[in-house]
């Protein structure tokens, strides 16, 4: 069984007592739709620990790219291996801790997902005056768009299920809205390209988290702190 999720920004707490109220195990899984948090501080910096306690669950563990975390790819002891027909980042300390590159298709228990990180973090300004961690390759690249399109493109505009950080434009969340954010200063970009992603894809399911919002429109599905069964949407 397959589990997705939302974000855990660090608290793994959470999800080690999901594993083991359900009494998972190594052919199971959890999907993190985003800021998982254990690479927010860097190597030797802080985010060890959290990474040794999930590992230590035992269940293979798939992180999405979220907006206030590193890209894995940019870190030295990643490496780029094959996980489920497509390709992850995973550190040989930590095997059961691994991350989605964005445009990768994955089969997951018969159901073929999509992942596709990144957000615009509207706290990006408080952050930046403060001193705090902000990283501006959060958002998607020009070249990760042109591979998602690419591998779309192959598989002729179908896929089971999409796991995104963010959502599409127009199932934007209006009530989860930052209070005393200038709403015309967000960079609604990435919803934009998602938006026109979905448009054209013929999907089952989308997931998605960043809203810290437990909601279902359509077939949009925004997780926080629920868990859901991929199982659910099989055909």
């Amino acid at each position: 069984m397959i589990y997705c999720t939302g974000d855990i920004h660090g608290r793994v707490r959470r999800i080690i007592d999901f594993i083991r109220e359900q009494g998972l195990s190594p052919q199971d899984g959890i999907v993190i739709l985003g800021d998982a948090g254990l690479n927010f501080y860097g190597p030797g910096h802080g985010d060890e620990r959290n990474k040794r306690r999930l590992n230590q669950a035992g269940v293979p563990i798939l992180c999405i790219h979220g907006n206030h975390e590193m890209r894995p790819e940019t870190l030295p002891d990643y490496r780029e291996i094959r996980w489920r027909g497509g390709s992850v980042y995973a550190e040989a300390d930590f095997p059961n801790l691994l991350f989605a590159k964005d445009g990768e298709v994955y089969d997951l228990d018969g159901v073929s997902a999509i992942a596709v990180g990144g957000a615009y973090s509207v706290d990006k300004p408080h952050r930046l005056a403060v001193g705090k961690s902000w990283f501006p390759d959060e958002q998607p690249s020009p070249e990760i768009k042109r591979r998602t399109e690419a591998q779309l493109d192959t598989l002729g505009w179908q896929v089971d299920v999409v796991l995104s950080h963010t959502c599409p434009e127009r199932y934007i969340p209006t009530e989860a809205f930052h209070p005393g954010v200038d709403q015309s200063t967000v960079d609604q970009s990435t919803e934009q390209w998602l938006g026109t992603l979905e448009a054209r894809l013929a999907y089952r399911a989308w997931f998605c988290g960043h809203w810290h919002i437990n909601k279902t429109v359509d077939r949009m599905h925004f997780l926080f702190e629920e868990f859901f069964p991929l199982s659910e949407i099989k055909p």
